[in-house]
């Protein structure tokens, strides 16, 4: 499998996640592969946008974020949910594409319906926090025969706190996908 290259990374966050909806992230413990393809995403773009993490600036927790594109940035959310996110755009923009929901492909444990089921299912833990995603644990790909996905834009979720970014349109799915986490 060929991974995705830097310069797909080192894009505009919202075409980003658009064109992650398809891929295959694909994760390799040293003794299983598991892959899922990637079906709803969110983009976050940046310390100007109140919902991302990167808002109250570079942190320990968010260091990741500033750094190159093509980086996992994987956090803990309510003390024992992991989230994966995609790192975009040019080193010290501090956006990223965080990885909603994916289909199951291959050897997935578990319900992959939402950012820490997935992470779950797929065995994505705290030490891939900073991975490399042109390394060898942790990827993404594209199929052999990719399909063409109808896109579908909403708010993200859970970000009610986030003022008038709440309601943007930066959540995007794969449309009729059955492992869409909410509709």
């Amino acid at each position: 499998m060929k991974k995705l290259p830097r310069p797909f990374y080192d894009r505009d966050t919202v075409e980003v996640a658009k064109d992650l909806l398809g891929m295959w992230l694909v994760h390799h413990d040293g003794k299983t592969e598991r892959i899922g393809r990637i079906v709803e995403t969110e983009s976050y773009l940046g310390p100007h946008d109140l919902a991302a993490h990167s808002a109250k600036g570079r942190t320990k927790r968010t260091d990741v974020m500033f750094g190159p594109p093509g980086h996992a940035y994987v956090y803990l959310i309510y003390g024992m949910y992991r989230c994966l996110n995609v790192v975009t755009m040019p080193e010290g923009h501090a956006a990223a594409v965080l990885i909603r929901a994916v289909e199951p492909i291959k050897n997935c444990d578990g319900k992959t319906k939402g950012p820490g089921l997935l992470c779950n299912a797929l065995h994505i833990g705290m030490p891939l926090n900073g991975a490399d995603l042109l390394g060898g644990n942790l990827f993404i790909t594209k199929p052999n025969n990719p399909e063409t996905p109808t896109i579908v834009k909403r708010p993200r979720v859970g970000v009610d706190y986030a003022g008038k970014w709440a309601k943007r349109l930066l959540r995007f799915y794969v449309k009729d996908n059955p492992f869409v986490s909410k509709r």
